[in-house]
């Protein structure tokens, strides 16, 4: 790569070899009269202005006034002047040769000023862009050093917090940019350029609050850019603090609700089971001489209904579990119709005289899934839907290939669920607003089956109008390794 002192030696040439070039032609391929000649060397003065600048442009002005007079001003081939109007014309080339190279070179200045500015604005616009994409002070702080490197190109960039007492950095450690100088630079209004060190130093306030110190490393930037890199820093850290309290509050209110709908959820859950045991043990205490066919009567109350309630409380710690992901899947290739029957087995007395449509697509590829976890899905969908659906009313499942997966349908023909409750149906203790009261439930099973379903690497969903049933689906991942299953229906 050239030197700058050898680039500069060979625009002088190049320079003074356009003048010599531009007097021999004038000279002996195209003779013109002085005028145009004195026209064409100040468009050469002129170019050459704009791209070597104001040094060249000058020596070039003298160079062309010597060639001028020595070989188009009488007498040719001379240096000396004779008429006095020539005497003028000279000065007035060389002045107006230096003017139009001085203002040349100003516009140059100008222009590339303009285009640094516009690069500028252009890594401004990305460095707030990449800032604001962040949701909590840490994340930013983090990012923040990082983006400087990337954005503006600088060798390295460190940012000291106060409240923290530490340095957030990225690229090599660079001795000037520790932590002593940091702090020293922190109360300081103005940013601190040190050339000979290649390094800067600005403060980041919250208004008139220093809370920290931002170095900068490698390629210098201009002092209007520092103090723009540390406008936008104050004002990421401003929003993201304003987010994360945001957050704060807003999980606080979803907390509150939480456990509003818990204590409705268990109240409601609870409340019928823990009636009928406690009438029953009233009655027994109370009627010591009850005939036997009696307090045999009461008992199996008794025992169901504590079934029930340890089926509740299981719900709820497999619920915990879940959402703690501790719970382990033993994943095996399965024909889904062993799931199916499996499921509509465990439904047997809950289903009673209810009429179940079981449609299995033809050569269905088997899954992997656990197969006792994706009958507990396949359970809560069903007792769902006997739930939520007239008991003169079919319940139909079906189950067919989609790309990768097996999706499994439970279809019921209820009262449907309005377009809002549909996106809150599978959260947690959430229940029907008709019928939270009418049905008997936790609110746990659809979110219990949409935790097993996604630990499979599945998803489910529900498609539901109001008046015409509900269908809920998931999907299971199809085993590629296994051939297809014979055709069955259960």
């Amino acid at each position: 790569m050239r030197s700058p002192i050898l680039k500069r030696i060979l625009h002088f040439a190049a320079a003074f070899a356009i003048v010599l070039a531009i007097v021999l032609v004038y000279r002996r391929v195209l003779p013109v009269n002085a005028t145009t000649v004195a026209l064409t060397l100040l468009l050469a003065i002129l170019a050459v202005s704009t791209f070597w600048g104001m040094a060249v442009s000058v020596a070039m002005s003298v160079a062309a006034m010597l060639a001028f007079n020595y070989y188009f001003l009488p007498p040719v081939g001379a240096l000396t002047v004779r008429d006095p109007q020539n005497w003028v014309a000279l000065v007035a080339f060389l002045v107006v040769a230096v003017i139009a190279s001085q203002l040349s070179t100003t516009a140059r200045q100008r222009a590339a000023d303009a285009l640094a500015r516009q690069r500028d604005i252009g890594k401004l616009y990305s460095f707030s862009q990449g800032l604001l994409e962040s949701r909590n002070v840490m994340e930013l702080v983090n990012r923040i050093p990082r983006q400087i490197v990337d954005v503006f190109e600088v060798g390295a960039a460190a940012l000291y917090l106060a409240e923290k007492q530490k340095v957030y950095r990225s690229g090599p450690v660079v001795p000037q940019l520790d932590t002593e100088s940091l702090k020293a630079y922190m109360t300081r209004e103005e940013p601190v350029i040190d050339l000979a060190n290649s390094v800067c130093f600005l403060s980041v306030r919250l208004g008139v609050q220093p809370v920290g110190t931002l170095g900068i490393s490698g390629t210098m930037l201009s002092r209007q850019t520092l103090e723009a890199i540390g406008t936008l820093v104050a004002i990421a850290m401003e929003h993201a603090r304003a987010l994360e309290q945001l957050g704060q509050t807003e999980a606080a209110r979803e907390a509150e609700k939480l456990r509003t709908a818990l204590l409705d959820a268990v109240t409601h859950a609870l409340r019928t089971p823990l009636t009928s045991i406690k009438a029953s043990v009233t009655n027994l205490i109370s009627n010591p001489n009850l005939a036997g066919d009696q307090r045999q009567e009461l008992l199996t109350i008794i025992n169901e209904e504590s079934d029930r309630l340890n089926r509740l409380v299981g719900e709820a710690a497999e619920m915990a579990r879940l959402d703690a992901g501790e719970v382990e899947l033993n994943v095996e290739p399965n024909p889904i119709d062993h799931v199916i029957t499996a499921a509509l087995e465990h439904c047997r007395n809950s289903l009673a005289n209810r009429t179940v449509n079981v449609k299995i697509a033809p050569g269905l590829p088997r899954v992997k899934a656990d197969v006792a976890r994706a009958r507990e899905v396949l359970v809560h969908l069903i007792e769902n839907a006997n739930q939520y659906s007239p008991p003169d009313q079919p319940i139909t499942i079906t189950a067919e290939a989609d790309g990768n997966f097996v999706v499994t349908s439970v279809a019921d023909r209820g009262a449907g669920i309005d377009d809002p409750e549909q996106t809150l149906i599978f959260e947690k203790f959430y229940r029907g607003k008709d019928q939270r009261y009418s049905v008997e439930g936790t609110g746990m099973g659809l979110p219990i089956a949409k935790a097993i379903v996604e630990a499979h690497g599945g998803s489910i969903h529900l498609t539901s109008q109001r008046g015409q049933g509900s269908v809920f689906s998931f999907t299971l991942p199809i085993d590629r390794g296994r051939p297809l299953q014979t055709p069955a229906q259960p």
